[in-house]
This record gives C-alpha cells, sequence and structure tokens, in this order.
C-alpha cells in the first residue's frame, strides 16, 4: 500500500530546469511558467542559454538551464534552486552553485552512464558524492527508456521521440507542485495540433510523468504553493521582448498611426521582429533588412512618411547603426530604438545579459546628438516602456533609445492583460494648415518646448525634404554658418532637456530614514528590491531607489542622492550609470559602485553582503 503524499505549503519555490541545449529546457520552462501564471502565482523566470549553443551533446559548455521563481512576493528568479531537474550529469555539475544544500534533484538515471559521466569530466562512477551534495534529496527516473516505451505506436522513430523526454520531465514537476494536467494538455494542442503524432506522444509523455510522480510519491514530499493577491483581470505569463512588441503596437493603436519595424536579427532582440511580423491585421509593418544601418534607415524613412517607426538591436547592432542615429537627431525625426542589452564587447556573449550600452546610448554618436534613453526595469515593464518611449519619440519629435537586455527579454512574469483604455492619449506634434500663411519652414518649432512641427507627406501645402546637413534655424535652408550650427546644437539639447516635464520624481523604497541609499537601474530592479527587504526585515537600514529614466533624469536626481550619507550605485558593467551620475552631479564624492561582468544578474547575496559591508564601515 502507497503511503499518504506529504503536502508540504510554501510561500514560494525556485525550480530550475537544465539539460542540453535542444533537450527543450527553454519550452518546459515556459510552459511550467504559464501554468503557474494561470492559477495566480506571481513568477520571475530566468532562461540560461550556453555561450555555446552547438556544443558536443552532454558536455559542460554545452548545457541550457531555464530557472522560475513562483509564489508570492516574488521579484527576481529566485539565487539558488530548490528543486533541479538534471537531464544529464553535465547539467549537474553545472549547477552544483545554483542548488541549495537540501535541494530536490529530480535526474534521468539512463542518462547517467559511465559514458555520460567521462563526458561531463567526473573522475568517479558516484556523481553526487564527487560533487559533494549528500544533503540533496534525490529522485532517480528511468525517463529515457519510460519515454521509449510511452511512445510505442506513435509512429514516431526513437529520436523524433527522445525530443519528448522533457514532457515527462515536466508531467512530474507538475505533479510535485500540483499543476492542473488539463492546462498543460491543453498548451500543447495549441503548439502541436498540427502535427498529430508528435502532440499524440508528448501528451501520452507528459501524462506518464505526472503519474510516476504519483505512484512514487512516498519518496518526496507533493509541494502547494500559495497564490498571490492579484488586480482583477486576465493573466498571461509574457517575457520582455513579446511584451516591448506589444507596447509598440499599442502606442502605434492611441497614436492612431501605422507601426513600423525595420531590424536586422541580432540575439536577443530578433523576438520582436518576430511578434510583430506575426500582427499585420493590427497595420504592422516589417522589414527584415540585411543589415543594421539598412534596417534603421528604413525606419527613419517610415518616420519621415508619416508612421510611428522604430527598429530593434543589440549592442553591436547600436554601434552599426550610431550614424543613422545621427541623422534621425538632425532631422528631428520619432523614432523608437530598442537595444537589448548582452554581454561582452563586439559579437561578445550573444546569449548572456550585461548593462552594457549605458553610455553607449548616451554619448555614442558623432557630433552633440542628444536623445531620450529609458530602461525597461521587468518583462512586464517593457510594455509600459515601450508604450512610454513611443509618446516622447512622438510627442517631442526625437530619437529615444528604449535599453532592456537579455535576462528581461527572455525572462518571462505574470502580466494582466492592460485595457486600451487604460493608456494616455498620444498627441503628434503635427503642423496647422493656418502655418502656411505665416511662411511655414520644416524646422519651425514650438519656441516653449523646442519641438520641430511634424509635417507628413500628403498635407496640401506642406511639401518638404530633409537631409544630413546642418538647416539654417530661420529658413531652413542648409547653413554652414558657426552661430547658427551653435544655436540649432543648443535648440536640439534644449528640446530633450524639456522632455524632463514628462519624467515622473524618483521614488524612495525601502526604509526612508536609512544612511546607505542603493541605486539600480534596468533590469536589476528585482533583485535590489529583493536584497533591500531583506536588509531591512533583519532590522538593517537600506533605501532604494530605481532609475528608469536616464535622459534626461529625473528633476528630483540630485535632491535625492545628496540626501545619503553613503550611496551605492549596482549595475551589471563596471560602472556606467556611476560615472555618468558623477558627471552630471557635483559633490557625489560619498558614491560607491558594486559591479558585475560575468553575464549573469545578480546574485541577492551578493547585494546583501555589500549593502552590510558598506554599513559597517
Amino acid at each position: 500500500m502507497l503511503e499518504t503524499t506529504k503536502v508540504k505549503q510554501l510561500d514560494k519555490v525556485v525550480i530550475r530546469f537544465s539539460g542540453d541545449s535542444g533537450d527543450g529546457m527553454q519550452l518546459v520552462g515556459n510552459l511550467f511558467s504559464n501554468l503557474s501564471a494561470f492559477i495566480g502565482n506571481g513568477i520571475s523566470t530566468f532562461p540560461d542559454y550556453p555561450a555555446e549553443v552547438r556544443a558536443p551533446k552532454g558536455t559542460l559548455s554545452g548545457v541550457s538551464g531555464f530557472q522560475v521563481h513562483l509564489g508570492k512576493g516574488v521579484y527576481t528568479p529566485g539565487d539558488k534552486a530548490d528543486v533541479l531537474v538534471a537531464m544529464n550529469p553535465a547539467a549537474l555539475k553545472v549547477n552544483v552553485k545554483n542548488i541549495k544544500k537540501n535541494a530536490v534533484v529530480v535526474f534521468d538515471t539512463d542518462s547517467f552512464l559511465k559514458s555520460d559521466l567521462e563526458k561531463a569530466l567526473f573522475t568517479t562512477d558516484d556523481p553526487f558524492t564527487e560533487l559533494g551534495l549528500g544533503s540533496v534529496q534525490q529522485v532517480p527516473v528511468p525517463m529515457t527508456s519510460m519515454v521509449k516505451h510511452a511512445v510505442e505506436g506513435t509512429g514516431l522513430d526513437a529520436k523524433a521521440a527522445l525530443k519528448s523526454k522533457n514532457m515527462f520531465a515536466l508531467g512530474l514537476i507538475c505533479w510535485l507542485f500540483d499543476r492542473p494536467l488539463e492546462r498543460a494538455i491543453h498548451m500543447l494542442q495549441n503548439k502541436f495540433g498540427k502535427k498529430p503524432s508528435v502532440l499524440e506522444a508528448n501528451v501520452k509523455v507528459l501524462t506518464d510523468g505526472y503519474n510516476y510522480g504519483n505512484n512514487i510519491h512516498a519518496s518526496v514530499s507533493t509541494f502547494r504553493i500559495e497564490g498571490q493577491v492579484t488586480k482583477p483581470g486576465i493573466y498571461t505569463d509574457i517575457n520582455g521582448n513579446k511584451a516591448t512588441a506589444l507596447g509598440l503596437v499599442a502606442a502605434a493603436e492611441k497614436a492612431k498611426l501605422p507601426l513600423f519595424l525595420g531590424s536586422y536579427p541580432i540575439t536577443p532582440a530578433t523576438d520582436i521582429l518576430h511578434e510583430l511580423a506575426k500582427l499585420k491585421e493590427l497595420n504592422v509593418k516589417t522589414v527584415q533588412a540585411e543589415d543594421e544601418i539598412a534596417g534603421i534607415c528604413t525606419s527613419i524613412g517610415a518616420s519621415f512618411a508619416g508612421t510611428l517607426a522604430a527598429t530593434t538591436t543589440s549592442g553591436p547592432g547600436l554601434a552599426l547603426k550610431s550614424e543613422a542615429i545621427g541623422l534621425a537627431v538632425m532631422a528631428e525625426l520619432p523614432l523608437v530604438i530598442v537595444d537589448v542589452q548582452r554581454g561582452g564587447p563586439s559579437t561578445g556573449l550573444p546569449t548572456k545579459s550585461e548593462q552594457t550600452d549605458l553610455l553607449q546610448a548616451l554619448f555614442g554618436r558623432n557630433g552633440e546628438s542628444p536623445v531620450v534613453v529609458l530602461a525597461a526595469a521587468t518583462p512586464t515593464d517593457c510594455f509600459d516602456m515601450a508604450f512610454k518611449a513611443s509618446k516622447i519619440a512622438l510627442e517631442h519629435m526625437t530619437p529615444v533609445i528604449l535599453l532592456t537586455d537579455a535576462f528581461i527579454a527572455n525572462g518571462s512574469s505574470a502580466w494582466r492583460i492592460p485595457n486600451p483604455d487604460e493608456f494616455p492619449d498620444i498627441k503628434p506634434n503635427y503642423v496647422k494648415p493656418e502655418m502656411l500663411e505665416k511662411g511655414w519652414k520644416p524646422y519651425l518649432r514650438d519656441e516653449k518646448t523646442m519641438v520641430r512641427y511634424w509635417a507628413v507627406p500628403g498635407m496640401e501645402g506642406f511639401m518638404h525634404r530633409l537631409g544630413g546637413l546642418e538647416k539654417d534655424y530661420n529658413t531652413s535652408a542648409i547653413s554652414t554658418d558657426p552661430v547658427n550650427h551653435q544655436k540649432m546644437v543648443d535648440a536640439r539639447k534644449a528640446k530633450i532637456e524639456n522632455v524632463v516635464a514628462d519624467v515622473p520624481d524618483l521614488k524612495i523604497m525601502g526604509d526612508p530614514s536609512a544612511d546607505l541609499l542603493a541605486v539600480s537601474w534596468g533590469g536589476t530592479l528585482g533583485h535590489m528590491l529583493e536584497a533591500v527587504e531583506e536588509m531591512n526585515a533583519a532590522g538593517k537600514k537600506v533605501a532604494l531607489v530605481h532609475f528608469s529614466y536616464l535622459n534626461p533624469l529625473p528633476k528630483n536626481t540630485e535632491e535625492v542622492l545628496k540626501k545619503y550619507k553613503k550611496v551605492v550605485v549596482c549595475e551589471l558593467n563596471d560602472g556606467q550609470l556611476a560615472g555618468y551620475l558623477r558627471m552630471k552631479i557635483d559633490g557625489l564624492c560619498h558614491l560607491n559602485k558594486l559591479n558585475k561582468v560575468q553575464g549573469q544578474p545578480f546574485k541577492v547575496e551578493e547585494l546583501t553582503e555589500c549593502f552590510t559591508k558598506l554599513l559597517e564601515e
């Protein structure tokens, strides 16, 4: 007789799926995340792609991972996992540093043979002892052989059948965490509905994995994760790239404009192009260009033609687009440039996350070429910031660079699908017919905001052309006069500075009476917030301020930063925001830095150690 299942009630838990690149870890992680969001859990995910995507099977350099943190009060994907699903020895070895001492480790015994251990550079036949994992709860499962048995009669060959092994792991984890199997099957139907044999095999393997867990329940506890109180509405799991794409679409709808994206595929930004290419029915046009320069130049042309124009890229692509961005600055056209940052110079670490491009976004162009720079903080925030970037671009007639990063672009969280009525209207600064009577010129601008009026081709009487050469402030004709050049530079600078009217003030989180202020920007927010809350709970006074607007900076930036005895700026780079703040604000001698360039997000533990040390100094 089987023992009754032990059920543990938890507020939150961290699960990590890991195996070879191609083992479907990202798919199974996304499916499990969707299931969790559907039943009301807060979630945060971290897809951890291998740097060497085509590494030999079973080797350390080809390990792919997907980590999901779910429950209440979830801000990050979690430092270390409570449960690890290891599809091979390499996955176990690579993830030793990513699991807790008492973690549950589910592993495929059929993939832990002598040859597999040797590929992962084990020197003994006992990998758990060799790695010092005596305290973990081992759940050995003969996945491969059970999957082969499960798909007999489905018509799939052995190679194709084994691709469904990840579904066995998903079924087992669904049992372990009390996820609804019916919902998982529904998701598989949506994904594989056009391939009946593949669908049948995956559903069969998923169900067998769940039933296997149900029949070995005496060996490990099951877990029930608390849901979190949420705002009423329809929720889904969404990653940052998809959220960015939808934010651009929402902005175009509010502005009553078509959306145009000219882009060259580049990791990790390509999915934005893919998402928008699916939305032709929403008046979205996409061009997959042959190179980065062509991509942005088509977008500049589309902007001149009167559309909401955008381009997407990553750091190396932003460098290539720099001249064209300067052209858009000089032409004073609305343009959204989404830069999904990744690690390293040149081609670097395309699958890894860092905050590499802040200084490039601020200053990476010839001449005096200021643009508005924003940064998204979470996967769902990508939607809001893409909308805001579009609104600023259209209403202030300027290029806007939106910085995301690989961590939030590929990661996901639970998102309440918004009502379009919740969004503010977008009102481009169009020319008015009466301007013709006063002698309209292309560079006529609102003298209060310094925003150039937008004449869209086809408006009767407003025929014009723009080029890359400097124009006269009054006549809009080409000018090489040095005094006029100064005036135009000053006008464009003032236009960007005036955007501060649309920038909200910085808000202090954590303990307002703290002596130490932690500063974050972009995708580090979740880890910083969790670290500050942990410090405050321990009676250590730390406050947090987060920058979403980087140029122009919020009006109260200097006031906030000078209010505290110590300030520490934490970044996944070598100190770009810290240097920028010192440049913009005199007297920040109390500013400290915490920097990391390992292609990985901060761990909360790293942050709390830094904060504790600074408080003790």
